[in-house]
């Protein structure tokens, strides 16, 4: 149904929009994006100790909360299939002195290096609709989360009133023409809307985490289905 272009694009994609991603993600949200991080944290509900996945975690804006929470009980991995998003987000995490129990790892999340029941809690933030092959990497992380773990993810999703997927509309046409202006970048964002209009809505994205094995599925809308947080669990009768 949806079309996935390949991750070597992707990758060439966030290269060539790391050096400013942070800066692009308070433009395509209006800066709201640190509100929506902020409750996906707060319902991933970690506990000391834990073992937290970041998967797709780009320049580690999860990761510095989770570190916080966690401080130095825990393990925290991000992990991103883009190297250079990996190499920024190190620096301003270290920057931060947030250091000890931070792995960073460069994989696809289609094929996760980790061995099976290793995270307590797996959290993809604005990441999935730029995986190439979703439905494997849902399996991937079903395989890599512990019985009991909890699969979080915050994504851009549809709106569910006509007057805001108009207004909507309007501000994704002119976005990849902010691009171009302050970054000289246009396919670029271009890009990152075509990603979101092709991204699944809320319940087809929640058939799909369920048939990649996951119970208990429910998601979130924030600001009318902008943005959703699915949940999911891998449960002791999976």
């Amino acid at each position: 149904m949806f079309n996935r272009i390949s991750n070597q694009y992707i990758k060439s994609i966030f290269n060539h929009s790391s050096d400013h991603y942070d800066l692009m993600n308070d433009m395509m949200s209006l800066g709201t994006h640190r509100i929506w991080k902020n409750v996906a944290v707060k319902v991933c509900n970690l506990k000391q100790n834990h073992t937290v996945l970041d998967l797709a975690g780009g320049t580690g804006d999860l990761t510095i909360k989770f570190a916080k929470i966690l401080k130095n009980s825990g393990k925290i991995f991000l992990v991103d299939i883009n190297k250079r998003m990996i190499e920024i987000g190190k620096r301003k995490i270290r920057n931060l002195g947030l250091i000890k129990n931070i792995y960073y790892i460069q994989a696809s999340a289609e094929n996760l290096p980790f061995e099976d029941f290793s995270f307590d809690v797996v959290v993809v933030s604005f990441g999935l609709r730029n995986i190439q092959d979703q439905e494997k990497s849902l399996k991937s992380i079903f395989r890599v989360l512990k019985t009991g773990g909890k699969l979080v993810i915050l994504e851009f999703s549809k709106p569910s009133s006509k007057t805001l997927k108009k207004l909507y509309s309007i501000y994704s046409f002119f976005l990849p023409y902010l691009g171009l202006l302050f970054f000289d970048n246009f396919h670029s964002y271009q890009y990152l809307i075509r990603s979101i209009q092709v991204h699944p809505d809320q319940n087809y994205l929640k058939k799909m985490i369920e048939k990649s094995g996951f119970k208990k599925v429910n998601y979130l809308n924030l600001i009318g289905g902008i943005v959703s947080i699915h949940v999911g669990y891998k449960t002791i009768f999976n």
